[in-house]
């Protein structure tokens, strides 16, 4: 069977139709797998019952203010992770594209360790976080338009030196740290949740990001096919390209403030998506954002329980998921073009 048959087509258009609502069913189902393992074991009917009885537990307490706030962390942040990747491949037309190629989390991370290497509390922490990645979008914005064009290589290459020189800050700060700071530095890094929710911000923004994604899903779907055939039908290529840099920069950088950099989700769902649905970007969208928070509340999950009551950094988890997962997508697009 040719890929652009009439019989594929309709079973990709089926599929696509499918995707979400079962996309929506396994968002509950995470979530309960998130309230329910741990190491602790859970009671669910005394949890109903203190929701009835309004009486504190042991069990309630756990679920209410430990995991529930960290599974929610864990969707907002994967879901704003695919939700840039998706925009940053359409930028860069580049298939190996992701949220952290453009030195944004890089920007992030050495301000981070600056304020933890000062000794500030954790809310300074994610403010000086937030600062550095909008000091690095500055920077590579500023760098890559210079005087000549805002072109897709001369701003995928303006991202990856910055990010190298922000690479090099941070071996600096570690090398340089005293032992007592390294672990919370090294910890960060490899991406975290704290005890506390997303909070509305970010809950807004996220919901925010993919309705206004949404609205120019058409530009995005013709940018795709590339910028003369996008301008010829009427894209102002221009302004839907600095919409969608600011938009997925944005993200990033809410992402990395809460939890760090966590690697793979950015890269890996879009493609997972791709795959299933096709490249129409009005069911792409969506669908990236309730995969990838989907895989990551799932990977928060197994960050607590593989070897509890010792937790392990989600970045670790989701790199150990997405390495063979990614390998995986890989060999089934090579079988898939051979056909």
């Amino acid at each position: 069977m040719r890929v652009g048959s009439p019989d594929l087509t309709y079973n990709q258009s089926l599929r696509a139709r499918r995707a979400l609502p079962l996309l929506a069913v396994a968002v509950g189902l995470s979530f309960l797998i998130a309230l329910s393992f741990g190491s602790a074991n859970i009671d669910w009917a005394t949890v109903v019952e203190t929701f009835k009885t309004g009486s504190a537990s042991f069990d309630h307490t756990v679920v209410m203010e430990l995991r529930l706030p960290r599974a929610a962390s864990a969707f907002v942040v994967g879901g704003m992770l695919a939700l840039a990747g998706v925009l940053m491949q359409v930028l860069l037309r580049n298939p190996l594209a992701d949220p952290y190629v453009l030195g944004i989390s890089g920007g992030a991370a050495v301000a981070a360790l600056l304020a933890m290497l000062l000794g500030w509390q954790s809310g300074l922490i994610s403010t000086a976080a937030a600062g550095g990645a909008m000091l690095s979008m500055a920077l590579v914005f500023t760098l890559a338009r210079g005087r000549g064009d805002w072109s897709s290589t001369r701003l995928l290459l303006t991202g990856v030196v910055l990010a190298a020189g922000w690479g090099a800050g941070i071996s600096f700060i570690l090398a340089v740290s005293p032992s007592s700071h390294l672990y919370s530095m090294l910890f960060w890094m490899m991406g975290d949740f704290g005890n506390s929710g997303p909070g509305y911000i970010r809950s807004i923004l996220l919901g925010a990001g993919l309705a206004t994604t949404l609205l120019f899903a058409r530009s995005l779907n013709l940018l795709s096919a590339g910028e003369l055939r996008a301008e010829a039908l009427g894209v102002h290529t221009l302004a839907v390209r600095l919409s969608i840099y600011s938009l997925a920069s944005i993200l990033t950088a809410a992402a990395v403030t809460l939890a760090g950099t966590i690697g793979f989700v950015g890269l890996v769902v879009p493609h997972m998506v791709r795959l299933v649905t096709g490249s129409d970007h009005r069911i792409v969208l969506p669908s990236s954002v309730l995969l990838g928070g989907i895989l990551l509340v799932l990977a928060e999950t197994l960050a607590r329980t593989v070897l509890a009551p010792r937790m392990l950094p989600v970045g670790v988890i989701t790199a150990f998921i997405g390495v063979p997962l990614f390998l995986y997508l890989l060999r089934r697009g090579s079988k898939r073009r051979a056909k």
